[in-house]
C-alpha cells in the first residue's frame, strides 16, 4: 500500500498557519495519513523555496503519533496521486495560479471532509486553504504543546518576561487593525473606527479596575502604528515589543519586506499574549490570538452582533457579558 499524505499549505500569518494545521493533523491523525508541512513562500520570507516552518521553530519528527515531514526536503518530494480536492489532480503548471473562487471551494470541501468524519480514497490531501475552526481545540493544543519555537526565539521570550512580566499582572490586549489591509472577516469591528477605538479602551479600564494582588501593566499587540500612538496615549504606562511597522496603512506586518525578522516579532508577541493574566481580542475573529485563546486564564471578546458588549471568559470556558 502507497504512503498516504496530508499535506499542510499555508503562506500566511502565523495565527492561521498554525489554526490549519491543527486541522491538518486531526485529520491525518485520525485516517493514518503522514503529515507534511509545507509553509514554502511565506509571508515572513523572501525566499520561495525555504520551508518558513523550519525557520521559526524546532524540527520535529511526529505529533502525537503522526510522522511529520517539515523541512527542505518537500522541495524533492513527489507525492502519490490521486489528489484531494479534485483541482489538484491537474498538471504541476496549471495548479501554479488558483483563483480565489478556486481556494474558497476548497476551504469548502475539506471542511466538509473533515465534519464527515470519513477518508477519501486519494492518497494525497492538499490543505492548501484557511481551516481555522476545522478541528476542536484538543487539537490546537496538540499542537501548540508539540510545535516548539526556535530556541533564540524562546530565549528573547523569556528574557521579556522576566523584565516586564514577572511579579505583575500584565493585561494583553491585540487590537488587529489591518493598517490599510482588506481585512474580510474583521471589517464589522472596524465600521466605526472611532468607536472601535473607544471598545477597546473601555474595555482596558474594566480590565484594570478588576481586584488584583499584582501591581498592573498593559501591553499592547498592534498592526497599525497609529493605533500605537492612539493607545499610547490613553494609557502612557502601557507597554510593547520594539517591532518594525509598515507605514501607515501600507499594509500587514506579515510581509517579506519585513524581512524574517517580522516573523520573530510575530511571535513573540504571540506567545506572551498566551502568558498574560488578562487577553482583549479585537476583533475576536482573529486567529493571531487564538494561542491566548486557549491558555489565558481570563480573555475579554466582543460580540460579533454588538461590538459594544464585552463579554469574558473564564479558565472554565463560561461566557459572561460584563457589558
Amino acid at each position: 500500500m502507497k504512503d498516504r499524505f496530508v499535506v499542510s499549505r499555508r503562506r500566511t500569518g502565523f495565527g492561521d498557519c498554525l489554526w490549519s494545521l491543527a486541522s491538518a493533523w486531526q485529520y491525518a491523525k485520525r485516517t493514518g495519513r503522514t503529515l507534511v508541512i509545507d509553509w514554502r513562500g511565506s509571508c515572513y520570507l523572501d525566499d520561495p523555496f525555504t520551508n518558513a516552518f523550519g525557520v521559526f521553530f524546532e524540527p520535529i519528527q511526529d505529533i502525537a503519533g503522526v510522522p511529520v515531514i517539515c523541512d527542505d526536503r518537500i522541495n524533492q518530494l513527489s507525492f502519490p496521486g490521486p489528489f484531494f480536492p479534485t483541482w489538484w489532480n491537474r498538471p504541476s503548471f496549471d495548479c501554479v495560479y488558483r483563483p480565489d473562487e478556486q481556494i474558497f471551494r476548497e476551504r469548502d470541501e475539506l471542511r466538509q471532509l473533515f465534519e464527515a468524519r470519513d477518508d477519501t480514497h486519494a492518497n494525497t490531501v492538499v490543505c492548501d486553504a484557511c481551516l481555522m475552526w476545522g478541528c476542536d481545540q484538543d487539537a490546537e493544543r496538540q499542537v501548540f504543546r508539540a510545535v516548539k519555537l526556535r530556541s533564540e526565539v524562546q530565549a528573547r521570550i523569556d528574557a521579556i518576561y522576566q523584565e516586564h512580566f514577572k511579579g505583575r499582572s500584565v493585561i494583553g490586549v491585540h487590537v488587529r487593525h489591518g493598517n490599510g489591509e482588506d481585512i474580510v472577516g474583521h471589517t464589522p469591528y472596524w465600521a466605526d473606527p472611532e468607536r472601535a477605538l473607544r471598545q477597546v479602551c473601555t474595555a482596558i479600564e474594566k480590565a484594570k479596575a478588576s481586584p488584583r494582588e499584582k501591581p498592573v501593566r498593559v501591553f499592547l499587540c498592534t498592526d497599525s502604528p497609529k493605533i500605537l500612538d492612539r493607545v499610547s496615549a490613553m494609557f502612557p504606562d502601557l507597554f510593547t515589543i520594539s517591532k518594525r511597522f509598515q507605514a501607515v496603512q501600507a499594509g500587514p506586518l506579515h510581509s517579506a519586506e519585513l524581512g524574517a525578522e517580522g516573523g520573530f516579532s510575530a511571535l513573540i508577541e504571540m506567545y506572551l499574549l498566551g502568558r498574560c493574566d488578562t487577553v482583549i481580542r479585537f476583533p475576536p475573529t482573529s486567529a493571531f490570538t487564538r494561542y491566548a485563546r486557549l491558555v489565558a486564564p481570563r480573555v475579554i471578546e466582543f460580540d460579533l452582533d454588538d461590538p459594544t458588549r464585552l463579554i469574558l471568559i473564564d479558565e472554565s470556558s463560561e461566557h459572561h457579558p460584563i457589558l
